[in-house]
């Protein structure tokens, strides 16, 4: 809901602006002239006639005051504060004097129309109190008009602030989620059995296979050059992230051999699409880290995305005998940066053969 429509759906502070404005209509009337004609005879009036002239009061300030929420609401559709303070400013000013000799022309008919006194002519003192009647009935529509204005300023001024301290913690979230993404890409870079391995590798192939050793150093570059470029960022193209997970598989493949084996169906009309980066990498890393890789039994990663723009990455399960003891690291990473950017989170399905992460992709 709007702040608008919380500061006017507020019926105890309605209630209390009506009653200000009438305890103020008496008050205003009897400073600007306590002597005058007027009060002497409310004074002498009975208790019946007090009431009912209070009853009226009481209804011309609700009449008023509701009047004047509407044309607040009214204008802050059409002049917006945040546009022309001043322009706004004056057009309510106006626009709440007008209203209120509208109301006091309906009233002086009312009463005419009630009393028969349509012929009589008024004295001086009646012009007097007349005008003073109109100066009073103004200046309670300018204070009603200002204690609207002020508390919607007031509570908007709130919402505003709550809304950039909000803003400021998702940030810091999503700084906390990107750091634990780079920190889980930094882990990879200098963990010295993965570049021992890769190293280890590629030295074995050089002496080889000069062609695919080639071949592995370039695919060993795109990934360092990936995880060192795009690790901060929120989101990145799904063509580039398939990039990178081709390079990724190719160093997995030389190390596991058979052990592992991988299936990518991406359709291209999908690859304009978002996906935090590092992802893919993430999800085969947790697929690596819970089964077996036998090569007489390898373990099939099939990564797919269709026309409903998502993408479904599975694989069997062929379960350690002991549980990793970091298990769930990289899921929680993450489900995590898609709740920062507000989008639906990864679906987990699992069964006895198969485990599966769909995974939302995200437009921009």
């Amino acid at each position: 809901m709007k702040i608008i429509d919380i500061y006017f759906s507020n019926k105890g502070k309605r209630i209390m602006i009506v009653i200000f404005a009438f305890i103020m209509f008496y008050l205003v009337s009897y400073v600007l002239n306590p002597y005058s004609r007027w009060w002497v005879e409310y004074i002498n009036s009975s208790y019946y006639e007090i009431l009912g002239e209070m009853t009226i009061t009481f209804l011309f300030c609700v009449i008023m005051s509701e009047s004047s929420i509407f044309m607040h609401k009214l204008l802050n559709k059409r002049f917006p504060w945040t546009q022309a303070p001043l322009k706004r400013l004056s057009i309510e000013t106006i626009a709440n004097i007008i209203l209120v000799l509208i109301l006091i022309f309906f009233q002086v008919l009312i009463h005419i129309a009630l009393s028969g006194e349509e012929k009589r002519e008024m004295s001086p003192q009646d012009l007097t109190d007349f005008a003073q009647f109109i100066v009073v009935s103004i200046l309670i529509g300018l204070m009603i008009s200002g204690i609207n204005t002020g508390n919607f300023l007031i509570m908007n001024w709130k919402s505003s602030a709550m809304e950039a301290l909000e803003n400021k913690v998702k940030a810091a979230q999503h700084e906390q989620a990107a750091a634990e993404a780079e920190l889980l890409a930094l882990k990879l870079q200098i963990d010295p059995h993965f570049v021992f391995n890769n190293l280890s590798v590629l030295s074995e192939l050089i002496l080889e296979d000069q062609q695919l050793g080639y071949e592995y150093a370039e695919n060993f570059s795109k990934v360092y050059r990936y995880l060192l470029l795009n690790a901060k960022k929120d989101l990145i193209s799904l063509a580039d992230e398939i990039k990178f997970i081709h390079a990724y598989i190719f160093l997995l493949q030389q190390r596991a051999g058979t052990g592992v084996q991988f299936n990518i169906e991406i359709d291209p009309a999908l690859n304009h699409l978002r996906i935090p980066p590092l992802t893919l990498q993430l999800l085969i890393e947790n697929a690596l880290k819970h089964n077996k890789l036998l090569k007489d039994d390898p373990l099939k990663i099939s990564i797919k995305g269709t026309d409903s723009e998502e993408l479904t990455v599975s694989n069997g399960i062929k379960a350690l005998d002991r549980k990793p003891v970091s298990a769930g690291i990289g899921l929680d990473n993450i489900k995590k940066r898609y709740r920062l950017l507000g989008k639906a989170l990864p679906t987990i399905v699992q069964d006895s053969q198969q485990f599966t992460v769909i995974v939302p992709l995200i437009k921009l």
